[in-house]
């Protein structure tokens, strides 16, 4: 039979069409693959609770915002269903992972408390005024700066609560932790400044976290434990009041098993993180004691004195954040944790406070050579899984015309999946086992209506009605493996086998719209007298 006699029928010239186009789409615009082939990192995040669409696409802007501010454009932010988000990038440094994590994982509230008041916060910042400073080597040590400005209603109310508060910290917090108790080592509190004694130090620690009835409790804990029972009473009255107990790596596990029989969430702290840093402001007002400046394990920042120009009053709204790499690095280490620590916070600051918290779950990282092998053992996969469904279907009927049309269209099949997978989103392992898990059943597809075509044969006046036959039961399996496949790409908690479920689904509705409608026109024009 001619050539020509088979492009002229509809079905076959569709498949043509499609393949013709999405060709040239791959040429244009290429196919994305996962960094499961070309290397990179996959960070998977859980969100505390479901969340709307609205909420989705607010929280995946946030991030967007973020990583694009830190300097991280090509990273894809990707929402799965409604409490799971995927994050991508093409970075397999440690050091670049662990500060993509930390940005992830901030929730994003900034407050400014004076005296035990919140005078700034979050949405007092004119968004596009956030910016960060270059470090500034000053003495032995670099600082690191982040200014912003704030709105004029935010700029009038922070000069009523500042007023008459001169020479006093402004505090500057970013995720200060809510309903938690802070469980510290006296010896810690000093770590930074040996000179300063331990009553100043607890002094300073308690008016620094001082916040209304927002105050973080802070129980000090003797070098030896010895004092743990007479703290015991205040942990257990508070039990229903707090949520967390932030302490060290390394407490006593009696002392942690006390805590987390009386359902307490435990928030390990290392000890720089516990350890604040001190200033000691040149006036009156405190008596020569000392004020905390930054400390990590409850988000301060920083503690600029308020200046008398700006506590009598007028209206400012230009603002610094700023703070010093730490004093055990030097040189270039120094700098580069005071660019970080700039791009990090000017990140976060500009995108704003997630809608929900996160958890962030272990990364998973694949070198690029890894990758280049994974793509060759997948290539290789999906050509073997093409050539046994085709002997299959040779052996069973023992026809070689066969051949032709079973590899022309799961080759066709094929080539359509990975496109569509790759232009419309991307292709990663989980996605090659739905193709070729689409292929391998596809067997079945394809047995039906050769079974329709060869062993029931009639006259040529029945193969449409063979054929109508057929395709019911292969529209129906399709609809069957369609849904089958829908609680996986809705299970959040199983982000790694989304590409699986799109990659069948997608499959699934291909094979039976186009890929065997055409294998059964082949078959009917070859067999049915052109049919």
């Amino acid at each position: 039979m001619a050539i020509g006699k088979y492009v002229k029928d509809r079905r076959i010239l569709s498949l043509i069409a499609l393949v013709a186009v999405l060709a040239i789409l791959d040429y244009y615009h290429g196919i994305n693959l996962g960094i499961e082939f070309v290397g990179g990192t996959q960070i998977p995040i859980q969100l505390e609770h479901s969340v709307t669409p609205d909420q989705m696409n607010q929280l995946i802007t946030i991030l967007q915002q973020r990583l694009s501010t830190f300097g991280l454009k090509q990273v894809p932010v990707t929402g799965i269903g409604s409490s799971a988000v995927l994050v991508e990038t093409a970075s397999v440094s440690q050091s670049e992972i662990d500060s993509l994590i930390g940005i992830i994982q901030s929730q994003g509230i900034f407050q400014g408390v004076v005296n035990g008041r919140e005078a700034i916060n979050g949405s007092s910042l004119l968004q596009g005024s956030i910016g960060g400073g270059q470090p500034v080597l000053s003495g032995s040590v670099v600082e690191w700066s982040v200014n912003f400005y704030l709105t004029q209603k935010a700029a009038i109310y922070f000069s009523k609560v500042v007023f008459g508060q001169g020479n006093k910290p402004l505090y500057m917090f970013l995720d200060r932790p809510t309903s938690a108790i802070l469980l510290v080592n006296g010896s810690t509190l000093t770590r930074n400044a040996p000179l300063v004694n331990q009553e100043s130090a607890i002094a300073a620690a308690h008016d620094a976290v001082l916040l209304g009835n927002q105050t973080i409790p802070i129980e000090i804990l003797s070098g030896n434990n010895g004092n743990w029972n007479s703290l015991y009473p205040f942990f257990k009255g508070n039990e229903g009041k707090y949520q967390k107990v932030i302490l060290a790596y390394g407490t006593s596990n009696s002392i942690v098993s006390n805590l987390t029989s009386m359902n307490y969430t435990i928030v390990y702290k290392n000890a720089s993180q516990l350890a604040p840093t001190y200033i000691q402001p040149n006036n009156s007002t405190f008596n020569n004691t000392v004020v905390v400046d930054s400390w990590q394990a409850v988000g301060l920042l920083s503690a600029p004195i308020l200046s008398s120009g700006i506590t009598n009053g007028s209206i400012s709204q230009g603002y610094i954040i700023s703070g010093t790499a730490p004093p055990n690095l030097t040189g270039n280490d120094a700098v580069a944790y005071a660019n970080n620590q700039t791009k990090e916070i000017v990140s976060i600051l500009r995108g704003g406070a997630l809608p929900v918290h996160v958890i962030v779950e272990a990364p998973t990282t694949t070198p690029p050579t890894l990758g280049t092998r994974f793509e060759s053992i997948s290539a290789i996969a999906l050509l073997l899984a093409v050539v046994a469904v085709s002997l299959v279907i040779v052996i069973r009927y023992r026809k070689l015309f066969l051949i032709t049309p079973i590899m022309l269209t799961t080759l066709a099949e094929l080539f359509i999946m990975l496109s569509i997978v790759g232009l419309i989103g991307t292709i990663d392992l989980s996605a090659i086992a739905g193709m070729i898990a689409v292929i391998g059943t596809g067997v079945d597809a394809q047995i039906i209506i050769t079974d329709e075509l060869l062993v029931k044969r009639g006259d040529a006046s029945t193969v449409k009605m063979k054929l109508s036959h057929a395709f019911y039961i292969v529209w129906a399996d399709a609809l069957l493996l369609v849904v089958a496949m829908l609680p996986l790409f809705f299970e959040t908690s199983l982000v790694s086998v989304t590409g699986f479920s799109v990659a069948t689904i997608t499959g699934a509705l291909l094979g039976a719209f186009v890929t065997r409608p055409t294998y059964g026109a082949m078959l009917s024009k070859h067999y049915g007298d052109g049919a």
